[in-house]
């Protein structure tokens, strides 16, 4: 089957658009959750105290600029987006543990 210039287009941009969510090394990132405390009040599929991940990735969805919104909310903490309850700061983690639990959120917190 051959492939025209557009179709071509179309299947590097679908490559390029999942290759974040492949990319989340789930085990860490849930190791990391787990460590941080994040899973007291978060899960993947329903809301605990805080938002259900699910909600957190659909909320953010099609934003290019949403694991940076995503991370300094997590380093920051903060209330108002989900409701009255704080997120407590997670300020001790380093950048790139921040980016990695963005892009597992983002990606619905896989356990693979």
């Amino acid at each position: 089957m051959k492939m025209d210039f557009k179709q071509t287009v179309l299947a590097a941009a679908a490559l390029l658009t999942t290759a974040g969510v492949f990319a989340v090394d789930a085990a860490a990132a849930k190791a990391l959750a787990s460590k941080s405390a994040c899973l007291a009040c978060h899960a993947a599929d329903k809301k605990i105290v805080g938002p259900a991940y699910k909600d957190v990735a659909a909320k953010y969805k099609g934003q290019s600029d949403a694991p940076d919104k995503v991370a300094a909310r997590i380093k920051s903490g903060g209330s108002g987006l989900y409701g009255p309850v704080p997120m407590p700061p997670q300020a001790a983690l380093k950048d790139d543990e921040l980016k990695l639990l963005a892009a597992w959120v983002l990606a619905g917190a896989p356990d693979k």
